[in-house]
């Protein structure tokens, strides 16, 4: 076993070593990193709700009727009525008849996919599934196949192998997300449900990246095709842009009565604190307002705006299709090269790395926000030009 100075000597030598910056101000479009003033277009509040004044006195609320902790898991003593309140207000949200909140999205994913799943079955992820939906799927013991990014033929072709040569009664479950994460492309969600409908399969869909930003009232990107109610397992996070924190399964009452007797981050954590919960509910109550619907609009709006003014070279064929806009760079020295450029022209703008992504393919990770003034993303959009430039020349 090499030593960990030899590890981090590695890792520097690959340019993969990573450290934590530490802000000194509250989220934003503008936020002071490392004692410096920045344009912040690296954040996943979409909506720019986590600094919002009418939230934080809710937050203040929560704690003078709740205090700060929840003093135990949530089967022991810590299920306060801040977090049952949030859970009706998701499955109404979501349209589900039951849903169920953890502390973050990571343990969403390891918690659902190890109390859904076991050695007997089988789970079929897209191959750019985020992080936490391949660690849920390991920690199972299901039989894991990966069908290549949005390829349906292989997906089908898993399918396919599951009904015929695994047992009739194994449980199948199809795992992608509606809008990834790092490249910010949305998933052929109408034909994944054909497709798992045909097999009998079921499907987990994590609408990190969507809720908030697409289907009426920022339901997800399954409520703007029309989709929802196909999907069995609808996963979701209270952190991107609901500017908060913390995980939700929606389904059937059955299933979140099964995640809550076996999904092991929910029964061994201590319960996320009520005045995160209360908080949540809150901006749910807003997402269902005229003024929540016209703060969705102006995320749509600054994200036409980006798309029409950004060189061509950056968008590449993709186009913007989500609040993500990847500048793919491929070479890690020189995503981080491109992203020190920025931040000297004013933006925090990280660069995206091994393993986050597969070596090769580092790149910026634009994310564009409700928030955002019309000045900052045409600067931006300049910025960016001329980076073109330079990454062609």
């Amino acid at each position: 076993m090499p030593s960990i100075e030899s590890q981090l000597a590695d890792l520097r030598a690959r340019s993969l070593f990573r450290k934590l910056r530490e802000v000194t101000s509250p989220q934003g479009t503008t936020i002071r990193c490392d004692g410096k003033a920045l344009t912040n277009f690296s954040s996943n509040d979409y909506l720019g709700l986590a600094n919002e004044p009418w939230l934080r006195e809710a937050a203040k609320h929560a704690i003078d009727e709740f205090g700060v902790g929840a003093g135990a898991s949530r089967l022991v003593c810590g299920n306060l009525s801040a977090h049952a309140h949030l859970e009706k207000k998701l499955a109404a949200f979501k349209r589900t008849e039951a849903a169920l909140t953890f502390s973050s999205g990571y343990a969403t994913a390891v918690g659902t996919l190890q109390a859904l799943l076991g050695k007997d079955d089988i789970v079929i992820l897209d191959k750019l599934c985020h992080a936490s939906l391949i660690d849920g799927a390991r920690a199972s013991g299901a039989i894991i196949r990966v069908f290549p990014h949005h390829k349906l033929d292989a997906l089908e072709s898993h399918l396919r192998w599951a009904r015929t040569t695994q047992a009739q009664d194994a449980r199948v479950l199809v795992c992608t997300e509606s809008v990834f994460s790092m490249d910010g492309d949305r998933a052929p969600l109408a034909e994944i449900v054909e497709m798992k409908n045909r097999f009998g399969a079921m499907l987990m869909l994590d609408e990190a990246h969507a809720v908030g930003v697409f289907g009426k009232n920022g339901r997800g990107l399954a409520d703007e095709l029309g989709l929802a109610d196909q999907v069995e397992v609808q996963m979701g996070t209270l952190g991107k842009a609901f500017g908060v924190s913390g995980g939700y399964i929606a389904g059937s009452r059955h299933l979140i009565e099964l995640l809550v007797n076996r999904a092991r981050p929910l029964i061994y954590s201590t319960a996320p604190p009520p005045a995160l919960a209360a908080t949540s509910a809150a901006v749910i109550d807003f997402l269902m307002t005229d003024a929540g619907e016209q703060r969705r609009q102006l995320l749509t709006e600054n994200l036409r705006l980006f798309s029409e003014n950004v060189s061509a070279a950056i968008l590449r064929p993709r186009g913007v299709q989500s609040a993500i806009i990847p500048v793919m760079i491929g070479n890690e020295d020189a995503a981080l090269a491109a992203a020190q450029w920025l931040q000297e022209e004013g933006f925090l703008i990280p660069a995206i790395r091994f393993p986050t992504v597969a070596l090769g393919t580092a790149r910026l990770r634009v994310t564009i926000s409700a928030s955002h003034t019309t000045e900052q993303i045409n600067r931006l959009c300049e910025s960016l030009g001329r980076l073109a430039k330079r990454l062609s020349g």
